[in-house]
């Protein structure tokens, strides 16, 4: 087990810091069990995930068993607790035995109001006095902005500073209600880039549509974490996916992380288990039909170069492409599915037996099964023909 914190070596690398099992439990109606806790973190362990926020140890003794137990799990990711920046939040956190915790304040003047804060100058004095409790029981922390997207620009440095100042290793910005878009994003972490060397993180809801393209946008300004979730579960709408996050700068940017793609099926089936949750079929990256083809024009294609129609191979995730036999399918497709089976056959069987597969899927609403072709298949050698 390691508890130590994981340095960033270089620019082009890019911290990963996983709240499923704090915010992605949030969502409506989820709760894990210990053991799916466990689950979960060893599988984001095996995923490469850098850091994961394991939960809020204020909550109670069973948080903070769970906690402690996610920590004696993992084996290089570092589990982290969530706090509010309170004596008391930190004092839980210290019972955890967990080394890191991460720190939230209000940092608008909507928050501060809902939450009994008296002012800016009572968030900049709480950061003060209770980063060096946290750090005085032995803790390593970080700051968490919340709704710094609806926060003046000037208190917002005004807190970095005084994060800076008491002794905190990074800033995360938190746009809780997912109300920023990419080019604003990119433009406020190129102005926090400006005033300070602490490690900038992004944490992004998807009220929108645009979490992932938000925490894209804060790293090309100079964010050095992305916090994310699995699946993209959260409160409301979600958080930035973290494969969406993961595989998108590798695709889009020279930065990279330490994710292992092969292991995001397996984690995002694991999630979506726990949490009850079905995993939408088009789900980019871990959906079931990510990599399927049907369309005549694309099968044929990708049969003579999988590049014409595939911008990610599925072998970089575990897994194959599919060619589905449906409405839209054409020759190519009939010859490659029979071929799989060791059948040849000419043009005009296949055109045959691809008028059955049409209409087939056009009557059932569904793609047509391998037996069922080879149904079709055996009528056309006995001269006769089977209808949907």
């Amino acid at each position: 087990m390691s508890q130590q914190h994981r340095l960033v070596p270089s620019p082009r690398l890019i911290g990963v810091n996983d709240s499923t099992l704090r915010d992605g439990e949030q969502a409506p109606g989820v709760s894990f069990t210990l053991a799916e806790k466990i689950a979960i973190a060893e599988a984001l362990d095996r995923a490469g995930v850098d850091e994961i926020e394991a939960g809020t140890p204020v909550m109670g003794d069973a948080e903070v068993e769970a906690l402690s137990a996610i920590g004696q799990a993992v084996r290089t990711s570092v589990a982290i607790s969530w706090c509010r920046m309170t004596e008391k939040d930190a004092d839980a956190a210290y019972r955890t035995g967990l080394k890191r915790a991460s720190l939230s304040v209000p940092t608008s003047e909507r928050q501060m109001r809902a939450k009994g804060y008296a002012g800016p100058a009572d968030v900049l004095a709480r950061i003060a006095r209770v980063l060096r409790y946290a750090q005085d029981r032995g803790l390593t922390v970080a700051v968490g902005g919340e709704d710094s997207s609806r926060a003046d620009p000037d208190f917002l440095a005004a807190v970095i500073e005084a994060a800076e100042r008491a002794g905190a290793h990074r800033f995360r910005f938190a746009d809780t209600l997912g109300v920023l878009d990419p080019f604003g994003t990119y433009e406020i972490f190129k102005r926090l880039r400006s005033l300070t060397d602490l490690e900038l993180e992004f944490h992004g809801h998807d009220d929108i549509g645009l979490a992932t393209a938000n925490t894209l946008a804060a790293i090309k300004g100079g964010a050095t974490h992305a916090s994310v979730c699995v699946l993209g579960l959260g409160e409301r709408a979600g958080n930035a996916p973290l494969e969406q996050v993961a595989v998108a700068l590798t695709k889009t940017s020279e930065q990279r992380t330490n994710i292992d793609f092969t292991a995001l099926p397996m984690l995002a089936d694991t999630v979506a288990a726990a949490s009850g949750r079905t995993i939408p079929q088009a789900q980019p990256i871990v959906g079931h039909s990510v990599f399927s083809h049907e369309s005549g024009i694309h099968v044929s294609g990708l049969l003579r170069d999988p590049g014409t129609y595939e911008a990610l191979d599925p072998a970089l995730f575990g897994r194959a492409r599919q060619i589905v036999l449906g409405k839209h399918s054409g020759l190519a497709a009939i010859h490659h599915a029979l071929l799989e089976q060791g059948i040849r056959v000419d043009d005009s069987a296949a055109r045959e037996m691809l008028d059955q597969v049409r209409a087939q899927a056009e009557a059932t609403k569904r793609p047509v099964a391998p037996s069922e072709l080879l149904a079709f298949h055996a009528a056309h050698q006995h001269g006769t023909r089977l209808h949907a």
